[in-house]
């Protein structure tokens, strides 16, 4: 059996992903260092923005706030999210973050266990303006998609 390494990624290496809202980078991957029970990333949330709601149908997920001021709706009921608070949100679970401060919010996040498939691990059920833009063919270049 081949022993894994431990490594280390930075912020920086990640690209953004924005299509959703927010900056979300999924930092510690199967792609990225080997994981095999679940991945970890960091949500940057500025003031006024969210990250669109939706589920995990195979996962939980495990967050914790850095800094910054959110809401959270969880299968549609409002709660405040603080720093230094963690939450877990179940499987299936409907879920929305919306950074209702005026200075940027950061969450570490993890889901575990993986889907078996990673296209299969995350279900929209409400559209973003970037997504919104993506789907034009005119803007797709300029969302990054």
């Amino acid at each position: 059996m081949i022993k894994p390494l431990p490594k280390i990624v930075d912020l920086s290496e990640i690209e953004p992903n924005t299509r959703r809202g927010g900056d979300l980078r999924a930092m510690l991957t199967p792609a990225t260092v080997g994981s095999t029970s679940g991945f970890m990333g960091v949500a940057i949330v500025q003031p006024g923005d969210r990250i669109g709601e939706h589920y995990h149908p195979y996962s939980e997920e495990f967050v914790y706030v850095l800094c910054g001021q959110l809401e959270v709706d969880l299968d549609g009921e409002p709660h405040p999210l603080r720093p230094e608070q963690g939450l877990m949100i179940p499987m299936n679970m409907r879920h929305r973050f919306r950074n209702v401060g005026n200075v940027e919010a950061r969450i570490v996040f993890h889901l575990g266990p993986l889907a078996p498939r990673p296209a299969l691990g995350h279900v929209d059920t409400e559209e973003t303006e970037a997504v919104a833009v993506a789907a034009d063919p005119a803007d797709r270049a300029r969302v990054g998609s």
